[in-house]
């Protein structure tokens, strides 16, 4: 279909009485294509509101809604009722229950298709993020971008994609290229450069104090965190250390134990390793370089004091150095 196609369907969803709502679970990518829908809106409906059905703590996003100026609301401090078109953008229905309770009228993102129906859909699993459609939609419009709406596109590109080396299609390329003259470079880096709360700041010690190296790991327990994306910037951390090919680091977070997998790609899966280790007694799984693990606290205790964060690090090295052991081969009887 012509993006002059798409973006007709999309305008004859609206009317000038509109109150729209736009649903998202707050990331780079959500924030910059709800911007980007609210902008395509502009003047042609009566008043456009953001909501995100997830609290935002990531200090990245945080900076990014104040550096580009964006108004968002909690989804749950909301009455539905006053609005008359609802539109969710990089995500879909069947992604939460919040979205289930909404009669989406639009339909916007790149994850694989759920089947959902609306009076205008448009998914596009291959590509690498929604924002690269929804810039489609602005030029089909003729609409050139604001600094800050082309800084958050282009943000939202480069995270979404890992800058380009995850998923991606040309038209990936393109739209970062045509956002690239107008994103103001500055403003896109202090945003991808604010990863630290000045409280976390002092698990990095905690890490470098208790961290232990076993067959090429690095590990290290950071106690009780006050966010699973400790354990990651830690982990993100530790990858940069020239001799370090994978780094293991948990927290324990909301009644749950959380180990974060990194390694460098090379012949290694993340995924598998998480799943192998925690499977039997917790969630598991992710991609070849990164993965996760949770494990409820009640059903931790049936396996190490909870209350010892020595023993629960002692715990974790054990099983991922258990499930990587290679079984001895064999023996071959000896001819008589």
């Amino acid at each position: 279909m012509k993006r002059s196609e798409r973006l007709r369907r999309f305008y004859d969803i609206f009317s000038g009485e509109d109150h729209v709502l736009i649903g998202i679970n707050a990331d780079p990518d959500a924030i910059a294509s709800a911007m980007a829908v609210k902008r395509l809106l502009w003047r042609r409906v009566a008043s456009v509101t953001i909501a995100c059905i997830n609290v935002i703590k990531r200090p990245d996003n945080l900076t990014m809604l104040r550096l580009l100026g964006v108004r968002t609301v909690l989804f749950e401090d909301i009455k539905t009722g006053r609005f008359s078109k609802f539109v969710i953008v990089d995500s879909q229905p069947s992604h939460d229950e919040m979205f289930r309770a909404l009669k989406a009228d639009v339909i916007i993102d790149h994850h694989p298709d759920s089947g959902e129906e609306a009076a205008h859909t448009d998914i596009r699993p291959a590509y690498g993020a929604t924002a690269s459609i929804l810039t489609e939609y602005l030029r089909a419009a003729g609409i050139k971008p604001s600094a800050k709406l082309a800084t958050g596109l282009f943000h939202a590109i480069k995270t979404d994609t890992d800058n380009f080396a995850r998923k991606a299609v040309f038209e990936d390329v393109i739209a970062f290229q045509y956002l690239f003259r107008h994103a103001n470079k500055h403003m896109a880096r202090k945003i991808e450069q604010s990863e630290l709360k000045f409280e976390f700041l002092k698990f990095f010690k905690i890490a470098l104090t208790e961290k232990r190296r076993r067959k090429g790991k690095l590990y290290a327990h950071l106690g009780k965190v006050p966010s699973p994306d400790v354990c990651v910037l830690v982990a993100d951390f530790f990858m940069r250390v020239s001799t370090v090919s994978w780094s293991i680091v948990s927290g324990r977070y909301n009644k749950k134990l959380v180990i974060i997998f990194r390694n460098d790609g090379i012949r290694k899966n993340a995924g598998q390793l998480a799943n192998q280790s925690f499977g039997q007694i917790g969630s598991a799984g992710g991609h070849k370089n990164m993965a996760r693990a949770e494990i409820a606290q009640a059903v931790l205790k049936r396996a190490v004091d909870t209350k010892d964060d020595a023993k629960v690090a002692r715990w974790i090295v054990r099983n991922i150095e258990k499930s990587t052991k290679k079984p001895k081969p064999a023996a071959t009887p000896k001819d008589e």
